[in-house]
């Protein structure tokens, strides 16, 4: 054979060689890389060829899927009253993929999760029959918190203290996930994406501010648990007005009458003295103040509740002066409501914090569990002592202090307001603030609960804490309480 003949005739079997080995990758390895990518057409035509399942409240879907009647895409997602749920349950969009519990569990759904499958459909691919998902969440509770909140742009958490149970979880303002789920929403989704309120931000979970007064709790435990003062009715070393540490500085107190000077934590609690917690925190120091913040949650990357929260921060790294302001949570300290709701259900259980999640059940079809998520999954944060002192203070916020529009009729309640600044130098309008926990003796039931109100329109001067978030939270804990 000639010579170039049989080169050519070699190179051309290394080719096809090549090409049956590339086809061979592509099909045996790479082929559920392929048909999982979200740029794979195939996938989004199969994830919408039958109704999904449904997330559930309360025994109701406030999901559904409706025909397109039109394209290659069967089927397109449908909420109800989905303004109200979408801090819950996220959107689910032929065109922008699926946010929060959506996304977490696209692929019960959808049918193509293995445990809806059986042996038999596991090797052949087939999709199986969509799952559901089953929320704690309590829509008389959800509804109270939405409707309180109104045009106010802000957000409100409510969680059942002993199981972690998370009741209600909103934010404003919100948006209609059914109005973003076809392919052809592209204007509403630029005019959600260009909105100055954010309204696809999950502001109960994804939004960290500082929570001014409310994290004036985590300093309390903290001087509490680290012997600084042994009861919430001791006398505290507490100048009024107080010199931050290393500064010409003074610090005031909202009211320059409040009895402040010398305070107890009770009393320093009862009228939020600033100068109490900023020279409780300097005595404390970072390292032990930001140990009881943590333990709190505080600085935990990953909070899934089943969907992630940010990170609430008390920062590291600080001078004596800087960590002051941190005992009236200002400086760099940020929270979600989602965590100084965390804050006021320890409290209230005791001392120990339930892991909180809005997720009960994943079930088949039929409504048989895949998954089942158990309540009980507790850690303790400070000692049942400190626990009961701080009820007790908190109660005498709302009973006797700043707190008076938390107030519930024969059931008793503990708060704790909080009004944080909000720009350079306080420019913009400040945060107001409630965090607090309420029980009813005769029933049992109990629900902590943490609003915040980034703005309401109101002037600052009628900003604050009691004026703004309590009555949102008293609602929410009202319903939750069944009174």
């Amino acid at each position: 054979m000639n010579r170039t003949i049989r080169r050519a005739s070699v190179f051309c079997l290394l080719l096809v060689l090549a090409l049956l080995g590339r086809a061979t990758w592509v099909q045996a390895y790479q082929a559920r890389a392929l048909a999982d990518d979200d740029h794979n057409r195939r996938k989004t035509i199969a994830q919408y060829a039958q109704p999904l399942g449904d997330i559930i409240v309360a025994g109701s879907p406030v999901t559904g899927s409706k025909g397109t009647q039109a394209g290659d895409l069967a089927y397109k997602r449908t909420y109800t009253q989905g303004e109200l749920y979408a801090a819950v349950t996220g959107y689910s969009s032929q065109a922008y993929g699926a946010t929060q519990l959506e996304g977490i569990y696209s692929h019960v759904l959808d049918g193509t999760d293995d445990r809806l499958k059986n042996p038999l459909d596991v090797v052949t691919g087939k999709r199986a029959a969509p799952g559901g998902v089953l929320t704690t969440i309590d829509p008389d509770v959800q509804k109270a918190a939405y409707e309180a909140l109104g045009d106010d742009k802000g957000a409100a958490v409510a969680i059942d203290p002993r199981t972690g149970q998370i009741l209600g979880m909103v934010s404003t303002p919100s948006y209609d996930p059914s109005k973003i789920s076809g392919t052809s929403d592209g204007d509403t989704w630029k005019e959600l994406l260009s909105d100055p309120d954010k309204p696809l931000t999950n502001r109960a979970l994804r939004q960290p501010l500082a929570p001014g007064s409310t994290f004036k709790l985590v300093v309390a435990s903290a001087a509490l648990e680290n012997g600084l003062y042994s009861s919430v009715d001791e006398r505290t070393d507490s100048p009024d007005p107080y010199t931050l540490p290393g500064t010409s500085t003074v610090l005031k107190n909202e009211s320059a009458s409040a009895p402040c000077e010398n305070a107890t934590l009770r009393t320093a609690l009862q009228y939020s003295c600033n100068n109490v917690f900023a020279k409780v925190a300097a005595d404390l120091g970072e390292d032990k103040v930001r140990a009881m913040a943590e333990k709190f949650g505080f600085n935990t990357e990953k909070l899934d509740v089943p969907v992630r929260a940010s990170k609430s921060v008390y920062p590291t790294g600080m001078d004596k002066s800087s960590t002051a302001l941190t005992g009236i949570g200002q400086f760099e300290v940020t929270a979600t409501p989602m965590q100084m709701a965390m804050v006021s259900a320890a409290l209230a259980n005791g001392g120990e914090l339930a892991a909180p999640h809005m997720v009960s059940e994943v079930t088949d079809s039929d409504g048989n569990a895949l998954q089942k998520i158990a309540d009980g999954d507790t850690k303790r944060v400070v000692s049942a002592s400190t626990a009961e002192q701080l009820r007790s203070a908190m109660v005498t916020v709302v009973e006797q202090g700043t707190g008076t529009n938390a107030r519930i009729d024969g059931a008793e309640v503990g708060g704790k307001t909080g009004t944080a600044q909000n720009g350079v130098g306080n420019s913009n309008t400040p945060y107001a603030w409630f965090t607090s926990y309420a029980k009813d003796g005769s029933t049992g039931k109990e629900v902590a609960v943490a609003v915040v109100v980034e703005d309401s329109g109101s002037a600052r001067s009628e900003v604050s804490g009691n004026g703004l978030a309590a009555p949102i939270a008293q609602k929410m804990m009202k319903a939750a309480l069944k009174r």
